[in-house]
């Protein structure tokens, strides 16, 4: 049977080139021969078994389209590379900007974004299903193709996690409603949006100007008014402007123009003049007043797992104290969050020009005290009191500086007023012709420093101060003289305090403020709204932190919440008045206002047993708890910190920077000689090393083993130390001779 079997097989081995070809004949017969064994029939029968189902396998080749395969790195250190690349030169134009939105790592990244926002809570990469993915492979695809439209409200290629509406499945009514009213931004428009905001932030913030503050990372009003106070001293005329304007809406022509002047990108433009360009749905008032319907008793809804929490109370009232400055909020058809960016990108060249007429316009004189260098960033009067202006003769130095937040511009000027207004009939004629924009005088006025200009709520004015110096003569004695000079006060403005509150609906009247009461609060515990206030008054007391009246407009906004809260409690719990609340509850509104007596303990045992809730006392209700102006002071070329830590990283990162530190200690004497020498041998080891590894790598061998290199490296540095060796001998040789 088993010679047979043998025959059968010869048989078909031989009958097998119209099945086979000639190398898997080969290794067919291999195969058998070395498992066909005529001592054990069954493992001859078992290897022919196993040939009969062998079929040649092939490895597939990695699917370039397979999400898990195109994401090979962070998309955090895609980004970092990205800002480090632009901060190193950034006058490069950006050419090729389609690569990074290739890139699926940063859409990856995206979609975490605005995932956080949509949904309250922070997705790990790991998280992100192979479906969500897939959608976002294919979103990158179509902006790739040039086949996402902007604005679609039907045809998605990837949807919110929130969203679980079947869009196919609506009714016509329902399409229309959607098609016609307005609805809020796309998920996939975001993403889109934010990939954008990704690539197009590290270009521009490495080449945007110093003097604009906002809409920019690391830089606020804070900042705004800290530069003010440091560099805007001395100045005795100002004109104060408003732009903001532009930021309702643009021409789309000048938004392109500007971006190609540092993107050079036909797929990004592309993409960003067909946001600009598609027009945004909103619904139309026909100006027919609805009826007012009787309102009827909301129940109280809660808020599903994945839904992320309303602002709180504190914080709706913090963002409607906002500054007149800081209100308006570009929005350009549909860029959303790439808005502010283009808005800075038009008014840069704003800042360009008016940083060429301030060098244009600076005039030193020997005989002034301050800004007589020829650079004109010598620093006035002491470093320590920056502010401080001393009097000058009557020849002064000229010079003016520039500042811009958002859309308003504040420019100061040291000189005549004929030259401030020169300077406010070219900025008329630059913003007619670059922006279109028709200004005059009257939205430009050019004022005194004493009548006080407002800027970001705070008014910027002149003290006139008298301070003592003191100075050692050429005989050693100590001289004190009285000095004239000018302080910048940079003061909170109680005028726009009260006009915030009362828009808050926190008092009424100007000149008598009456605290009216916050029924939004009327549900809410005592603990939670004292709580709520208290984070309101901190807010407040961070906002108002350079302010030089800090003392005194944190006390009058704690009195006004004070009285506010006074009243509501009074309305809530029937005690008729808020002198009954403050007898009750405390100056501060720390004791229980609900508490029967004769029914329950004294407050204090039930909070030392644990059964009532703590309430916290009003923050600031005395001038004495307030803290301090912070009047630290602010260094002449500040940058934020990210910005220096890159500039930091770029100067170490250049292999001249170690040179120069290496003789810099060897000047210093920080080193000692032989210190220098064993740091020397030290790189040439290293240096021989990388050598050796590469003329072996050229002469067609490798060092595979770790082994291999220890063994290397051993025996370099036996023939550097006993080079180094007969070099000192050499060396003591020639000493001896001379002697």
């Amino acid at each position: 049977m088993h010679r047979r079997l043998s025959i059968f097989t010869h048989k078909l081995l031989k009958n097998s080139n119209s099945i086979l070809n000639t190398t898997t004949k080969h290794t067919t017969t291999f195969f058998l021969c070395s498992h066909f064994n005529p001592s054990n029939p069954r493992a001859g029968g078992f290897a022919f078994c196993r040939f009969l189902s062998y079929s040649p396998v092939s490895r597939r080749p990695p699917d370039p389209e397979d999400p898990s395969n195109l994401i090979k790195e962070d998309g955090v250190s895609v980004i970092s590379q990205m800002w480090i690349e632009n901060f190193r030169e950034p006058d490069r134009i950006a050419t090729n900007l389609s690569s990074y939105l290739r890139r699926l790592e940063l859409w990856v990244l995206a979609y975490q974004k605005v995932c956080a926002d949509e949904m309250g809570a922070y997705m790990p990469r790991s998280a992100i299903q192979r479906a969500a993915l897939e959608d976002l492979l294919a979103l990158r695809n179509a902006v790739l193709d040039s086949r996402f439209r902007w604005g679609a409200r039907l045809e998605f290629y990837i949807k919110s996690p929130k969203d679980k509406t079947d869009y196919q499945s609506l009714s016509k009514r329902k399409i229309k409603a959607i098609l016609t009213t307005t609805q809020p931004t796309p998920f996939q428009d975001r993403l889109v949006q934010e990939v954008l905001l990704m690539i197009l932030e590290p270009i521009y913030e490495s080449r945007f100007s110093q003097k604009s503050f906002a809409f920019r990372p690391g830089r606020t009003a804070h900042t705004a008014l800290r530069v003010i106070r440091r560099s805007f001293a001395g100045y005795l005329w100002y004109i104060k402007g408003d732009l903001s304007t532009i930021l309702d809406g643009t021409k789309v022509g000048l938004v392109i123009n500007a971006l190609i002047r540092d993107v050079r990108d036909k797929k990004v433009i592309d993409l960003l003049k067909a946001a600009l360009v598609t027009p945004v749905i909103a619904t139309k008032d026909d100006g027919v007043e609805k009826k007012k319907k009787k309102r009827k008793y909301q129940k109280k809804r809660v808020l599903a797992e994945d839904e992320p929490k309303p602002d709180p109370y504190w914080l709706e009232s913090f963002f409607g104290f906002a500054p007149e400055e800081a209100e308006k909020l570009p929005s350009w058809g549909h860029c959303g969050i790439l808005s502010p960016l283009l808005a800075n990108v038009c008014l840069d060249e704003l800042d360009r020009w008016m940083e060429g007429k301030i060098k244009e316009f600076y005039h030193p004189s020997k005989s002034d005290v301050i800004w007589n260098s020829p650079e004109g960033e010598a620093e006035q009067g002491n470093t320590s009191w920056p502010e401080f202006v001393p009097t000058s003769g009557p020849d002064k130095t000229r010079k003016m500086d520039y500042i811009r937040y958002g859309g308003h511009i504040l420019i100061g000027v040291r000189g005549p007023r004929a030259d401030a207004a020169t300077l406010r009939k070219q900025l008329i004629e630059f913003c007619d012709q670059k922006y279109m924009l028709k200004l005059d005088n009257e939205s430009l006025p050019v004022e005194h420093i004493t009548k006080g200009i407002m800027f970001l709520d705070h008014v910027l004015c002149r003290r006139v101060v008298y301070p003592t110096l003191r100075y050692t003569a050429t005989g050693g004695k100590i001289i004190s003289e009285k000095g004239v000079g000018t302080l910048l006060s940079v003061t909170a403005s109680l005028k726009q305090c009260i006009k915030q509150f009362r828009k808050l609906s926190f008092l009424k009247g100007d000149r008598d403020p009456d605290p009216q009461p916050c029924f939004r609060m009327f549900h809410a515990t005592q603990a939670h709204t004292n709580a709520q206030m208290n984070k309101f008054l901190s807010t407040m007391v961070e906002w108002y932190k350079y302010a030089d009246n800090r003392k005194k407009i944190v006390n009058f906004c704690s009195y006004i919440l004070r009285g506010s809260l006074a009243k509501l409690y009074a309305a809530k719990y029937k005690l008729r008045s808020r002198a009954k609340v403050y007898k009750i509850g405390s100056r501060n509104l720390s004791r229980p206002l609900k508490e029967k007596k004769g029914q329950s303990p004294e407050y204090h045992n039930l909070l030392r047993m644990g059964l009532v809730e703590s309430i916290d006392g009003l923050q600031y209700t005395r001038m004495s708890l307030v803290p301090e102006t912070d009047y630290s002071p602010f260094p002449n070329n500040w940058r934020p910190d990210h910005e220096k830590a890159l500039l930091e990283y770029i100067r170490l990162d250049d292999p001249k920077t170690i040179e120069e530190q290496r003789s810099c200690i060897m000047d210093q004497g920080l080193v000692s000689p032989q210190d220098y020498i064993s740091m020397l041998v030290w790189n040439y080891k290293r240096n021989a090393v990388m050598m050796d590894q590469l003329s072996l790598a050229n002469s067609g061998s490798s060092i595979n083993t770790e082994r291999d290199q220890l063994l290397l490296l051993g025996s370099n540095q036996d023939k550097l130390e006993h080079r180094t060796k007969e070099e000192e001998e050499n060396g003591e040789r020639f000493s001896v001779s001379q002697m």
